[in-house]
């Protein structure tokens, strides 16, 4: 039965299976190879902040929660303000459509011209907000901005 000289487990083959160093086979003798073992890398885990700021943007509430629940990103000062001023702002944008709903019954439909110019302002805002989040700045927008500020700093 053969051994791996550098770990000491049982080897069958030309690589050791549980270190993976090299196996030399010479007639029935086996021995590790001297293969010289680098360092692993360290790869940087997980989004960037510009980038893990951008998609608190991406599906309001639940992209907003879902990043102040992930541990690394929950911890990060920046990526909190986005993810509270990405549910604050779905939620104004809830507010508003309910809003609209009741004015349009009210009035027999006459919010069917109004409404899509604001929800255009909406989509418009909520572009501009994934773009300046991306690009590592920050845009607070007025009412909804110091609250999540706010929320962020605790």
């Amino acid at each position: 039965m053969a051994f791996c000289a550098n770990c000491g487990s049982q080897v069958d083959g030309r690589f050791c299976p549980k270190c993976g160093a090299a196996v030399n086979v010479t007639g029935g003798n086996v021995e590790a190879a001297a293969a010289p073992t680098a360092a692993p890398v360290a790869q940087p885990a997980g989004l960037t902040d510009n980038a893990a700021s951008a998609l608190c943007y991406a599906l309001g509430l639940i992209t907003g929660i879902l990043f102040l629940v992930l541990a690394p990103y929950n911890q990060n000062r920046n990526i909190r303000f986005h993810a509270f001023q990405s549910i604050f702002l779905h939620v104004a944008a809830i507010i508003v459509w309910i809003g609209l709903s009741v004015i349009s019954v009210m009035t027999h439909g006459l919010m069917l011209f109004l409404a899509p110019l604001i929800w255009l302002a909406f989509f418009v805002l909520w572009l501009i907000l994934i773009i300046k989040a991306y690009q590592g700045q920050k845009l607070v927008l007025p009412v909804i901005g110091p609250m999540a500020e706010q929320q962020a700093g605790k």
